[in-house]
């Protein structure tokens, strides 16, 4: 049972000595309660008052980690349901079933294509997570050998996908050295399932069709000492799935429901068969609010843009995604090139550097510290102004660079172009399209 603030505060020392980083103890106590502070912040909390408070610090939906020859995958531990109002802090991990159907080769080829899998967007590699082994045969030893391929093709972490104990020790036998995730218990079999999470010291996959069903198996799994959980609410449709996931972080976060308070799997690909509506479904739950997703297949189509809207919905909206200020050599730039000006928004950056690079046209490129604004954003706000301009051609000593003194800045802020005639005596100003697209049509026209 949760904690209020005032509840908290009468158990902490009540010294008002600061050193957590609080005014008092009250605000350090409030913070607590809102699951904004971390109670190992106060050094003189007695050991009696740790116990009652462990419940009221810890996050409301548990921290899950799988681990595989220093890989990990760590789900978990989120503390709001919209991203605006914090941060979301673990991304969903995305990972791609192997059928143990499949022989040798292929499982081989699948593993190996998934953990070299690696696309660059905007600065950040994108990757998948892992792998998950499914006990499609219904055989022990085909389950086992899939396992094994899989670990000999590669070092990403896995789950074991089966309901049959038997089979599953049979995949666990072939996984020493790492920490799977078991998938998994239910109503008929979680007694054999905690057995081999126990001594295996591995998490455990609890699937029931309703949050009253996954809050019973949870009760009797945390009794029988089984910590690390993860839901499967076994819901496939894209409604059923919505409602579910969202009912479960609701009780968990809202309500601090602990025997639904932990990560969340789905598997798309068993509500769609269709690749196109399976990638949907995917999307769909990457959003709202699935801890790891299991994809049916491997396809590079399907996957970008599952890992670009990731990126996107774990990035800090209050940090935007920005590149180092300074200067940018493209294409071999010489002393005559062509200097351009940007800010450090990585979309803006990418975008320009992009285009010129495809152009094969050399050009020096200037990056300026606009706190990670877009150009219009920034010049709004008066974050990319001409004192900002010529701060960085001045700073990035690209006047060394050039036998010119020219420089173009975007065609959204023209307006600038006056006033930075001012800032950078001396200068020509140039004023170049408003698109990064059309900018290699205009060097070509004008420089």
């Amino acid at each position: 049972m949760a904690l209020s603030g005032l509840e908290i505060y009468k158990l902490l020392p009540r010294t008002n000595c600061k050193e957590c980083g609080y005014p008092t103890c009250l605000a350090f106590a409030m913070k607590l309660a809102a699951k904004q502070a971390e109670l190992v912040a106060c050094p003189y909390v007695s050991e009696e008052s740790k116990t009652r408070l462990a419940a009221a610090a810890a996050p409301p939906i548990r921290l899950i980690t799988l681990s595989a020859d220093g890989r990990k995958l760590e789900v978990g531990n989120e503390t709001v349901l919209f991203r605006h109002e914090k941060t979301f802090y673990h991304p969903v991990g995305l990972l791609v079933r192997v059928p143990d159907t499949l022989s040798a080769t292929e499982i081989t080829t699948l593993a190996k294509a998934v953990a070299n899998y690696k696309v660059d967007y905007v600065g950040m590699a994108l990757t998948l997570d892992g792998l998950a082994v499914d006990a499609v045969s219904g055989d022990g030893d085909k389950f086992a050998a899939a396992v094994s391929a899989v670990r000999g093709a590669c070092n990403l972490p896995l789950v074991l996908l089966t309901e049959d104990p038997a089979i599953m020790a049979a995949g666990l036998a072939k996984s020493a050295g790492v920490t799977p995730l078991l998938c998994g218990a239910t109503a008929a079999n979680w007694e054999a399932m905690a057995k081999l999470a126990k001594s295996a010291k591995a998490p455990l996959v609890v699937r029931a069709e309703t949050p009253a069903g996954l809050a019973e198996l949870t009760g009797k799994l945390t009794g029988a000492g089984i910590e690390d959980l993860v839901l499967d609410p076994a819901q496939r449709t894209f409604n059923a799935s919505l409602v579910a996931v969202t009912q479960l972080r609701r009780l968990a976060l809202k309500k601090n429901f602990r025997p639904v308070g932990y990560p969340i799997i789905t598997f798309p690909y068993l509500g769609e068969a269709d690749p196109a509506m399976e990638g949907l479904l995917a999307a769909q739950q990457i959003a709202k609010y699935a801890g790891m997703v299991v994809l049916g297949r491997f396809d590079p189509a399907t996957v970008y843009p599952l890992l670009v809207l990731r990126a996107n919905i774990y990035t800090d909206p209050q940090k935007p995604i920005q590149v180092e200020p300074g200067i940018y050599p493209i294409n071999k730039p010489g002393a005559d090139a062509p200097v351009m000006v940007t800010t450090n928004f990585s979309i803006t950056y990418f975008a320009v550097a992009n285009e010129l690079e495809s152009s094969g046209k050399p050009g020096w490129l200037l990056v300026a510290d606009a706190e990670g604004m877009s150009v219009l954003t920034a010049w709004a706000a008066g974050k990319f102004d001409a004192e900002t301009i010529a701060k960085t051609v001045k700073n990035t000593g690209v006047a060394e660079k050039v036998s010119h003194k020219k420089v173009i800045i975007p065609g959204h802020v023209a307006v600038l172009m006056g006033e930075l005639e001012e800032e950078l005596p001396g200068w020509e100003i140039k004023v170049g399209p408003r698109e990064a697209v059309d900018l290699p049509k205009y060097l070509t026209a004008t420089w």
